[in-house]
């Protein structure tokens, strides 16, 4: 498989062939990462907030990017998953009091990211597109990472899972911080790079430059719904 140059750090800069991934549908899962509608919608949440501080045009290329490219990649990644029966799962920030004190320390810190979001309050959930339907799983984190804020690598263990495909916002952040944890306690990982976003692209591509190779794998939509059709066919197939 050849790696995208864009997300090929200095340590890897050389290589020139990535291994070819291999996986089980049945034991991958996906994962979604905080699409809120706190983060996402226009009309509610930070844009009001960014609007009434008049930095609404700071943000502006952070909210076209998830109209028109994050937010589909990832709906596409939940109807392929659904319609292949594989572990659908979601990850949302909110606190489990009223008044945020369960938070950790990252999630009190001044600015950006004082992010006091109530387990119940509509704008905690998932937006519409990417709401969660019976039986699929999700967790609610009181700090960036679902291995140190969550219960979610016990509950894949209990589900033998074996490779977690990943999306969501921001990548800098908490999709960062779940993908280094997933990969230390011995996922396999696939970030979709379209289906996560930053404030700004200079620290989404950095951000993946990093993560590429040790981490995860970084891949387009199109190349991991390729990889997840050529690893359904029997194995005389795919080597043919």
């Amino acid at each position: 498989m050849k790696p995208d140059p864009r997300f090929l750090s200095y340590y890897y800069d050389s290589i020139q062939e990535m291994p070819e991934i291999t996986l089980d549908r049945s034991r991958t899962a996906l994962l979604l990462i905080d699409m809120q509608k706190n983060f996402i919608s226009r009309t509610e949440g930070e844009s009001v907030a960014f609007k009434a501080a008049g930095v609404w045009e700071h943000w502006l290329p952070f909210h076209d990017r998830l109209d028109t490219i994050t937010v589909p990649a990832c709906k596409k990644l939940l109807e392929y998953s659904r319609n292949n029966h594989m572990c659908v799962t979601f990850a949302k920030i909110a606190s489990l009091v009223s008044d945020g004190s369960d938070r950790s320390p990252v999630q009190k810190k001044a600015g950006w990211n004082d992010i006091l979001l109530p387990v119940n309050d509509p704008l905690t959930q998932m937006i519409d597109e990417l709401s969660p339907i019976k039986d699929e799983i999700v967790v609610n984190k009181t700090t960036d990472s679902v291995v140190a804020g969550t219960n979610y690598d016990f509950l894949m263990r209990n589900k033998a899972i074996k490779t977690i495909i990943v999306g969501g916002i921001v990548t800098d952040q908490c999709v960062a911080s779940s993908i280094r944890g997933l990969a230390d306690a011995g996922y396999q990982i696939i970030c979709v790079e379209d289906a996560c976003a930053a404030g700004c692209m200079e620290q989404h591509i950095a951000e993946l430059k990093i993560m590429n190779f040790l981490y995860c794998t970084v891949l387009s939509l199109t190349e991991t719904l390729n990889i997840l059709e050529i690893n359904q066919q029997p194995r005389q197939q795919r080597d043919m």
